[in-house]
């Protein structure tokens, strides 16, 4: 699946608007400041950075946005190839639904919670899955500040958006169930990120060739029983697609 310019530049505005609340969030709790702040100092003091104050929140601030808007993206791609039985955010058809049925289940039994602690409960979820612990855990720029319930329920709002016939707007189907759009949007969600750490895919035709010299050959040497590998470019895997397709 191809992702559209559409949904990136869609997707850039929704960045935009969690960068926003998430700067309110830190500053308005004592604790995420103390914690930021204390870990900025400690970069200053080690000299793992020169940025000001600003400049390093605001860093982590997109970090996090972005996380946060990757894991409603994957999220959505899992519900709507229903990759998962239970649905949180949205779906074709009848997916649609389910998720408004879960999530109206959810309140009456949670009715202090927001938003928020709705899209946390597909987080966790995805966090349980051996398949998919890894792109939630610890280390994810996503713990690091949460977003308000509002902001949450912008987010969720966003994915639910139908036409005027009915069709949700934005459909993540895809039959091949490839993942590699997931890459191409982390490097243009967020045009200062992309220019600060120089995010950029391997094209597909590189890959290509590069796997033809080595991994052919020695794929020829050795079966691949007991093989085992990493992405060579230790990068989100998508390096290894065209070998495994």
């Amino acid at each position: 699946m191809a992702v559209s310019t559409g949904l990136t530049a869609a997707l850039k505005k929704v960045v935009l608007d969690l960068e926003d609340d998430l700067r309110d969030r830190v500053a308005s709790q004592p604790e995420v400041f103390k914690a930021w702040d204390t870990e900025w100092r400690i970069a200053v003091g080690r000299e793992r950075t020169a940025m000001s104050w600003q400049e390093w929140r605001d860093d982590r601030v997109t970090q996090a946005a972005v996380a946060w808007v990757l894991t409603t993206v994957f999220v959505r791609f899992c519900e709507d190839n229903r990759l998962l039985k239970p649905v949180w955010i949205a779906g074709p058809a009848d997916r649609r639904q389910e998720a408004l049925d879960a999530e109206l289940a959810y309140f009456r039994a949670h009715p202090e919670d927001t938003d928020r602690e709705w899209v946390l409960q597909a987080v966790e979820y995805l966090r349980n899955a051996k398949a998919t612990r890894d792109l939630v855990e610890s280390h994810s720029p996503l713990w690091t500040v949460s977003p308000s319930g509002q902001a949450a329920k912008r987010l969720i709002a966003f994915w639910r958006e139908r036409t005027a016939e009915g069709h949700l707007v934005w459909d993540l189907t895809d039959p091949d169930l490839s993942t590699r759009f997931l890459g191409d949007l982390y490097q243009d969600l967020s045009d200062y990120a992309k220019k600060t750490f120089a995010l950029l895919q391997t094209p597909e035709f590189v890959e290509k060739f590069i796997l033809d010299q080595t991994m052919e050959p020695a794929l020829a040497e050795r079966p691949l029983e007991g093989f085992k590998l990493i992405d060579p470019t230790c990068g989100s895997g998508h390096f290894l697609e065209p070998f495994s397709s």
